[in-house]
């Protein structure tokens, strides 16, 4: 994987007054141009790229959720790059269906957020950043489960985000692919 057509996408992402999501993007940004091994897991000065899916219900405005393990909070599905990924759009859908068991409309992902965040220190590995890409995806049907992955997985209705203490880059990215699901289906 390069960098180049994730600057190039990270060139076209128009988060509108989102100034959180503008300075992910700086700081993403500049991780790709002067880091030696942006998407390798074990590089943590500055920190390494993941991807995340925000996975929307196919019949209800509602959100795919899982609530993580080691951090014990509600979250998107998603996770780090491995070799084998083509694209962050890639490990972000691998991640989703490993997490939830939930089956992806065929469509083309779409860059709804950006978030840089903390990650605290656990065994061998220091505090550090994770540079998170969150792409749109379209469930095909409400099916889930949970998995050796998770504590939970559920749909979130938009108007229960507050409820599992969604993070502000979660809300506005749901509220971004919600928008684009809308002009899709036109």
């Amino acid at each position: 994987m390069t960098a180049a057509p994730v600057l190039a996408l990270l060139h076209e992402f128009k988060p509108n007054r989102d100034g959180e999501a503008l300075k992910s993007a700086e700081l993403i940004g500049m991780l790709l141009q002067h880091s030696a091994a942006p998407f390798s897991r074990n590089q943590f000065e500055p920190g390494h790229i993941t991807a995340t899916a925000c996975v929307l219900h196919p019949h209800q405005k509602a959100v795919l959720l899982i609530h993580h393990k080691r951090l014990d909070r509600w979250l998107l599905p998603g996770g780090h790059v491995e070799v084998e990924d083509s694209s962050p759009s890639c490990t972000a859908s691998r991640e989703a269906v490993e997490e939830t068991g939930v089956v992806l409309k065929p469509r083309d992902p779409l860059l709804v957020g950006m978030d840089v965040h903390g990650i605290p220190p656990k065994k061998q590995e220091p505090y550090h950043l994770h540079h998170d890409l969150i792409y749109y995806f379209a469930g095909e049907s409400e099916t889930v489960e949970v998995t050796s992955e998770t504590l939970g997985v559920v749909w979130c209705p938009f108007a229960e985000f507050d409820r599992y203490g969604l993070a502000g880059s979660i809300q506005r990215s749901a509220r971004r692919a919600w928008e684009a699901s809308a002009l899709h289906s036109q």
